[in-house]
């Protein structure tokens, strides 16, 4: 894969060059027929490697160019399936060489197929209907040596600044994709969900059959449900419904229940239209919040709702999302960039605290006062690892708020979760900053 990358930005580069162009580095590796390079491979590869390349497709959809992230997004739903003879041999491994005999049926082709496993359909004796999902062989195995390989193609290719230290991050990812490779773990946290979300009837998660469940088989209930993004067809008042319980889920994960499923990928939910409910799938990325990342995110939107500039900042740098030679060599872009935010904040003071996800301009601007920031590859910075993780889940569902033009009262969802002291604390720089600054 990295011999056809290179290869392919050789040419990319001697092409541009021809008509007088100057590209950048990741100009030639981030093209098209490079995302389908890696597409491909990756999609063979399974496991880790294709994990990596699916959390990009989320995560990237304001920094790569449309083309490149569409092709990067077939990860999503792409992924070569095992044989039925390979199939059989799992299930025989996990249930005995009679498994066949506690089933009506068991359709052998799958119904999804993702990173780490594949999803049948099949029917008990009883009749009851069920999803199994099916761990590929030797996953578990590879998840140290895919992580590596991985860590070493982004250090190759000169994608990643050689003094920027990813370790910390590289084995929290190891131990996080273990977890998910754990069936029985990933049970566990089924029923977990369930006790929270017992009495919320805007989500539906699905029972685990406990007896059957195996560390490379999990057995559920099996539940219908459209893809999550056709909820983008329904009313603004029912998108408005439901992106909010979604963004509330994440404020309750962290602040309340002290638990969160990190991984935002769309395909992890299904949009039931006819009751008006959300099915969550896929718990193996659930996984405690520690108190002091928690801590973090309040601190944060207290001095956020304070409008508070220098607040905000020493949060930042105190938990570790901004270093403090980032601060120091680009203290007034971080300015820029958190009273941009603030701005937003006071927008939705005024417009009974509703925050307007189709209302992109901001974003541009947020952009254009990072810049600096993204240029200077020397100060790129590492946040803690628990932390990153959290933030992938809140990124991923404000993408989604975005993509279904969702109208939320975001203001009062902070307030509620932020603190006692969030309205009191002192309003200091924005308070002093002329109006051409604030805007």
């Amino acid at each position: 894969m990295a011999g056809g990358v290179a290869a392919g930005a050789v040419g990319e580069g001697m092409r541009r060059f021809a008509r007088g162009e100057r590209p950048g580095m990741s100009d030639l590796l981030l093209t098209p027929s490079n995302a389908r390079r890696i597409t491909d491979q990756l999609s063979r590869m399974r496991g880790a490697a294709m994990k990596l390349g699916q959390m990009i497709s989320l995560d990237a959809g304001d920094v790569l160019p449309a083309e490149l992230t569409a092709v990067l997004a077939r990860l999503r739903e792409q992924a070569h399936v095992m044989p039925p003879k390979q199939l059989n041999q799992v299930l025989v491994g996990a249930w005995g060489r009679e498994w066949r005999q506690q089933f009506e049926r068991f359709d052998v082709r799958p119904i999804a197929a993702a990173s780490i496993g594949q999803v049948h359909r099949a029917t008990l004796k009883s009749g009851e209907v069920l999803a199994v999902k099916v761990q590929y062989p030797g996953v578990a195995a590879s998840i140290d040596a895919d992580v590596d390989n991985v860590a070493s193609l982004l250090r190759y290719s000169g994608l990643l600044p050689r003094g920027l230290d990813i370790g910390p991050l590289l084995e929290e990812a190891k131990r996080q994709l273990h977890e998910e490779a754990d069936y029985l773990r990933e049970a566990e946290q089924m029923h977990r969900y369930r006790r929270h979300l017992k009495d919320d009837p805007r989500f539906i998660v699905p029972k685990p059959v406990d007896g059957m469940v195996r560390p490379e088989v999990l057995p559920m209930e099996f539940l219908t449900g459209a893809s999550i993004e056709t909820l983008s067809e329904e009313s603004q008042d029912r998108r408005n419904e439901m992106c909010g319980a979604l963004l509330e889920l994440v404020v309750r994960e962290l602040f309340e229940f002290g638990y969160m499923q990190t991984d935002p990928n769309f395909a992890n939910f299904k949009w039931r239209a006819e009751e008006g409910r959300i099915v969550l799938l896929d718990f193996g990325a659930a996984r405690a919040v520690p108190e002091g990342t928690a801590e973090a995110y309040r601190r944060i939107l207290q001095t956020g709702l304070a409008e508070d500039v220098e607040g905000v900042k020493d949060a930042l740098v105190e938990h570790g999302f901004v270093s403090e030679a980032q601060m120091r060599r680009h203290g007034s872009a971080i300015d820029r960039m958190i009273r941009i935010v603030l701005d937003q904040v006071a927008i939705g003071r005024r417009s009974d605290g509703l925050f307007d996800f189709a209302d992109r301009a901001f974003v541009d601007r947020l952009r254009e006062a990072a810049a600096p920031l993204v240029a200077d590859r020397e100060s790129w910075h590492v946040p803690p690892a628990t932390t990153l993780f959290v933030q992938r889940k809140i990124s991923g569902t404000a993408l989604f708020c975005v993509r279904m033009r969702a109208k939320l009262p975001v203001i009062h969802l902070a307030q509620r979760y932020a603190g006692a002291d969030a309205e009191t604390a002192p309003r200091r720089d924005l308070m002093t900053s002329s109006q051409e600054e604030v805007t």
